[in-house]
Parts: structure tokens; sequence; C-alpha cells
């Protein structure tokens, strides 16, 4: 693997850099140098924080110097030409769109100039990428969306979005796992639970992941 940097940011943590643009090819060698260097087995070296371009590494200050690591992370790098073991799951999440689910879609569809019925055309024929889980438990920032879509956050937050609404801000689109505080266009919603705590597997999906929405009719969930 060629283009990448490795560089000690604190006492504890290395980050990898792989690209400085938010694109599925770049995510995907993130999220496969990952599994790679996971599968080192290196005593000491605690954590994997995959981002959209970049791959923070956290250690035992106590059990590796930072740039001893950062070295051995270079050359288990560098001796791959190419990551292709690693194959994401594709995941289908059923959605039901506008009314009570999507309060915005019709704000999304005057926004944007389409049609509901194109919001949801859009928004379900994509394949999308999990670039990285972050803001909640479980919450996957999605990649991918049609940029035809693309609308500003709420500008006045709301205190509380229920578990699986389906919203987009700006050029992505993401489901809340959990009820919480939220600014982002809720255009559906989903029956499926992203977080369960007490599942030996708590998270639906996981970064590196790709998922496409299907639309549902019928009642509430």
């Amino acid at each position: 693997m060629s283009d990448f940097e490795v560089r000690l940011v604190s006492e504890s943590a290395v980050l990898v850099v792989m690209g400085q643009t938010i694109d599925p090819q770049t995510n995907l060698r993130v999220h496969s140098a990952a599994k790679l260097l996971m599968e080192q087995g290196w005593p000491g070296v605690e954590e994997f924080v995959p981002g959209y371009a970049t791959l923070l590494v956290y250690f035992d200050p106590l059990l590796w110097e930072g740039e001893v690591l950062a070295t051995r992370i270079r050359k288990v790098l560098r001796e791959l030409r190419e990551i292709s073991f690693w194959r994401p799951r594709k995941v289908v999440i059923p959605v039901r769109y506008g009314g009570v689910w999507g309060p915005d879609l019709d704000f999304v569809a005057e926004a944007t100039g389409l049609s509901c019925d194109e919001v949801i055309r859009l928004h379900s024929q994509s394949e999308y990428v999990v670039f990285m889980m972050g803001f909640t438990p479980g919450f996957a920032y999605l990649g991918g969306m049609n940029l035809k879509l693309s609308v500003p956050r709420l500008e006045t937050p709301r205190s509380q979005v229920p578990a699986g609404s389906v919203g987009i801000a700006g050029a992505q689109t993401g489901i809340y796992p959990i009820d919480s505080p939220g600014g982002w266009r809720i255009i559906g919603r989903t029956p499926l639970r992203l977080f369960d705590p007490q599942s030996e597997r708590p998270f639906l999906l996981s970064p590196g992941d790709r998922v496409c929405f299907e639309a549902l009719e019928g009642e509430a969930p």
C-alpha cells in the first residue's frame, strides 16, 4: 500500500492517514488497514478507531514507544500491495418514508425542487457506505447519498428524535439508533433496532458495511 502517512499524535495514539478526501475507496482502505493491523495481535495496542480517511490507533505507553509502533505500522502497510481480503457486509434497511415517520420529507422535497416520491426514490436507490460510527451508540454516518438530496440541518435541533429515524444533513444520511436530540432532517423511520445493549452484537451496523434502504408502506412501527 502506498500514499499513506503514519504519525504520533499523543503519548498513547498513532494516526494513520489514508487520504484527504471523503470517498468510498479511501474509506475502504481505512477499514481494511484496521482489520489487518488488528490481526497482528500486538499486546498493548488497545483500540482502532476508523474515521472517514484516517485510522486512530491507541496503545499503552508503558508497553510501547510511540515511534516504535508507528514504524511497525508503516512496515506492515508498506509490505502489503493491496488489501483485498476484507469484504464489507451488505445490510438492507426497510424504511417508512414521510408522514409521522418522516416529518421533514416535505421540506426536503421543496428545498431540492423534487417531489416527495422522487426524494424517496433517490434516497432508496443508492448503496451507502458506513464511513464511521459516532454521536450516539450505533449511529452510522453513511456516505454515498445522491447530492440532489443535500439539505442543511435544522437551525434548532429537536429535543428528541425517535430511534430508527432516518435523516439527512448536508451530503450525508444516517439513522438514529436511540431516542436522542438531533438536528438532521427526518425523512423516514425504520422498524429495525440498530442498538441493543443486551445483544452479543449490540450494533446492527459496523464501519465499512454497505447499506441499502427499502421503501415500505404500512402502519407506524
